[in-house]
This record gives structure tokens, C-alpha cells and sequence, in this order.
């Protein structure tokens, strides 16, 4: 089969690295419900993504424990315990990731993810020098799905947009990428991945 794609764009959180803050709240609360209402009340996505976008964490912190005092031990620990929202590789993922690696596929990267937290994540997870380049939100001050961090991304790595690979498990995230001309991928799970980056000629067992 005839190649269609020159290069893959990955997503990290939820499609190489499972992060979620229930890992870590799961510790701290004893009833679920009270768990899901201060995730989506309190240190809520919409909060959290400030940071993806280079807002400080002190201030973040500093900002939300004043709103709610009652809450501010739990909103320090979305800091001071980020490392515990991290459960692990995807390994069914890092496999395919290793695989197009070994291939010679031009493999990059781009997250969501703070600036202060995201070295962490260096640290931990080596196959993240698989890429030949990560776009971290939190450095450059936007996040997915603003037009313009997938432009930055294309003009940084190089690539032609309608032969490269684009992976994210958000929807919204997908359809950001797919409006900046990217051949973009909904992802739900190593198998389906594999078997969608089959179908465009990469070099992946299915």
C-alpha cells in the first residue's frame, strides 16, 4: 500500500500517558460523588486548563484556595500531588508509537500540558524522546483546539498538514485539527488506532 501520511502528530495525556486527577483524588475522598463535584466545580477542567495555557500554578492555587478555603488542602494537592495523577504508560499505544519509530516515521508531539509539570513527565516516561519535537501548550501560551497552536505546530515541525497523522482523544481537539487541514484521528484505544493508522499505509500490525 502506498503511504499517504509522511509524518505522525501525537497527543500525550490519554493516548500515551494515562493522567487523570482521579487517580490521585480517588485517595482523598471517600465518596465518588463528592470526588466528581469538586473535579467539575472546583478544580475544574476550565480551571485547569489555564495552566496547559502558562498560567502559574501558584497563582492558580492561590486564586481557587480563595474562592474556597474550606477546599484548600484538596486544591493544593492537585499540585503538590500532580505526580499521582500519572497511572502509567498506555503501553498498547507506546508500542504503536515504537513501532513507527522503528520504522523511520518523523514522529512529534503536541499537549496540553503545563509548563512546570510537564518536565515530570520527561522524566518519567523515556519514550518521549522517541519525537523529534514536543509542542507543550504551557511554553507557548495556547492550547488545543485554538487555530493557532496547530499552525505553530505545522510551521515549527515543518510538516505538510494533508500527509501528516494527527491523534488526540478529545473530540474537540480532533476537530480543530481537522480544520487546520490535518488528517485527524479520534482516538479510543490502542486496537482502533493501529487498525486507522493501518488504513493510511503506516507501517503498524493491526
Amino acid at each position: 500500500m502506498t503511504r499517504a501520511i509522511d509524518a505522525v502528530i501525537f497527543d500525550l495525556g490519554g493516548v500515551l500517558i494515562d493522567w487523570n486527577p482521579r487517580h490521585l483524588y480517588r485517595k482523598l475522598f471517600d465518596d465518588a460523588a463528592e470526588m466528581e463535584a469538586f473535579l467539575s466545580e472546583v478544580c475544574a477542567p476550565a480551571w485547569n486548563i489555564e495552566q496547559d495555557r502558562g498560567r502559574p500554578w501558584a497563582q492558580a492555587i492561590a486564586e481557587l484556595s480563595a474562592a474556597h478555603p474550606d477546599k484548600a488542602e484538596l486544591i493544593a494537592a492537585y499540585r503538590g500531588r500532580w505526580h499521582e495523577m500519572l497511572a502509567g504508560p498506555v503501553a498498547g499505544t507506546v508500542a504503536i508509537l515504537e513501532r513507527l519509530h522503528g520504522a523511520g516515521v518523523p514522529l512529534y508531539a503536541l499537549t496540553n500540558w503545563s509548563a512546570e509539570t510537564f518536565p515530570i513527565a520527561e522524566e518519567l516516561y523515556p519514550f518521549l524522546g522517541l519525537f523529534r519535537g514536543i509542542v507543550v501548550s504551557g511554553r507557548i501560551g495556547l492550547v488545543k483546539p485554538d487555530p493557532a497552536i496547530y499552525a505553530h505546530t505545522i510551521d515549527r515541525f515543518g510538516v505538510t498538514p494533508q500527509r501528516t497523522a494527527f491523534i488526540d482523544d478529545s473530540a474537540r481537539n480532533v476537530a480543530g485539527a481537522a480544520a487546520a487541514g490535518l488528517v485527524a484521528i479520534h482516538y479510543t484505544g490502542p486496537e482502533p488506532l493501529a487498525r486507522d493508522l493501518a488504513a493510511l499505509g503506516l507501517p503498524v500490525s493491526v
